[in-house]
């Protein structure tokens, strides 16, 4: 009687550690800035050409993003033609809606190679090798031809609830 009860304490203790630990963490993600701070303190620490705020109009022609799927963005992209350079970052209200917000992502990276595609080729490398990468209800493109250092910077950003 006494193994049995310790085995079900055992089972029970272990039964709570293991649905502990299952939990989905990525809804937990919370960066400690708006998306906007965050380019901007990136574009301080990791030097870029010059880049124009995307106005909230523009999102849905340059993204083919709703602005109302966003809870808090971020786009700059380049003042001239000239260079691919671009950083997005976008927060997304329902996690349902992520992987929507990544494929319009990756479209647009795949629109901006298009563009540099047979026009200059260094920064059409810059474009191939575009960042996109998901924090919970974050999204995060970077093109450019510094991508790991602002990866890094934007890392920072985040902790964990």
């Amino acid at each position: 009687m006494k193994k049995r009860m310790v085995l079900l304490i055992l089972t029970l203790v272990l039964g709570m550690v293991i649905a502990a630990c299952s939990g989905d963490k990525s809804a937990n993600i919370e960066a400690k800035l708006s998306a906007k701070e965050m380019i901007d303190q990136m574009m301080e620490k990791v030097e870029q050409p010059s880049l124009m705020e995307l106005q909230p109009d523009e999102v849905k022609s340059l993204y083919n993003i709703e602005p109302e799927k966003l809870e808090d963005f971020s786009i700059r992209i380049p003042m001239m033609n000239v260079k691919t350079n671009e950083i997005a970052i976008l927060k997304v209200k329902d996690a349902k809606d992520v992987a929507d917000v990544e494929l319009a992502v990756k479209e647009r990276a795949e629109s901006v190679q298009k563009q540099f595609e047979h026009y200059l080729p260094d920064q059409y490398e810059n474009a191939k090798n575009y960042k996109l990468i998901t924090k919970g209800n974050y999204v995060l493109l970077i093109i450019s031809d510094k991508p790991d250092e602002l990866v890094e910077v934007y890392e920072s950003f985040f902790k964990q609830k």
